[in-house]
């Protein structure tokens, strides 16, 4: 199943089923998705308005790179489930022999290596869609400020969503420089995404 072709119900029954994936990280990745789209709606709607023309350039490369996260974001919802499916199947390898046993543990690694790569691309996208609805936020068309803070929220979301698949994930890989550095970064974008999200809402609070 490709899960960017399906119906919105086939995703939500695939979802609720008893198949591990989709799972977390596929739902942050979409969460990352709605909420660069609602920021790329809001820019639309500034765009050409009276009272927001000298923000048009800013809305305008805006609008470029929601659109762009939106796109990335949705391919990674697939990415993510192969990521995961890469995981399986390096458990299933076969382990009867020493070789077997140490192609299959390098597998694994590698697997694993991937099911981090994958929710922290969707998280680092996410936080760009963070990051744009906070400098247009007091710039923007503001009839539509509480679908850039739903925009937001869902980015926040998808955030957080994806820290976890990161985190999760970490204590199987036995590349302790690597997992110190993914821990490092993690901590960095939480403090970073969280005073973000709060800027958000403050202004979102000033304006309804």
């Amino acid at each position: 199943m490709v899960l960017t072709e399906v119906t919105i119900r086939e995703f939500i029954n695939e979802l609720s089923s008893s198949s591990p994936a989709p799972g977390g990280g596929c739902v942050s990745a979409l969460s990352g998705a709605l909420g660069a789209s609602l920021v790329a709606m809001v820019c639309r709607l500034t765009i050409g308005k009276n009272g927001y023309e000298e923000h048009e350039v800013l809305i305008k490369s805006s609008l470029e790179k929601a659109d762009s996260l939106a796109r990335d974001l949705l391919l990674a919802i697939q990415r993510d489930k192969e990521a995961f499916d890469s995981v399986m199947e390096a458990f299933a390898l076969p382990k009867s022999t020493d070789e077997e046993k140490e192609i299959r543990k390098a597998a694994i690694q590698k697997a694993f290596k991937g099911a981090v790569s994958s929710p922290e691309n969707i998280a680092a996208n996410c936080f760009e869609v963070l990051e744009i609805a906070a400098r247009i936020i007091n710039k923007c068309n503001a009839n539509a400020i509480s679908d850039i803070a739903v925009g937001a929220l869902e980015a926040f979301t998808g955030l957080q969503g994806a820290l976890l698949n990161i985190r999760i994930n970490l204590p199987s890989i036995k590349d302790a420089e690597y997992v110190n550095e993914k821990q490092k970064w993690i901590a960095e974008i939480t403090l970073k995404g969280d005073r973000i999200s709060e800027e958000i809402k403050k202004a979102v609070s000033e304006k309804i």
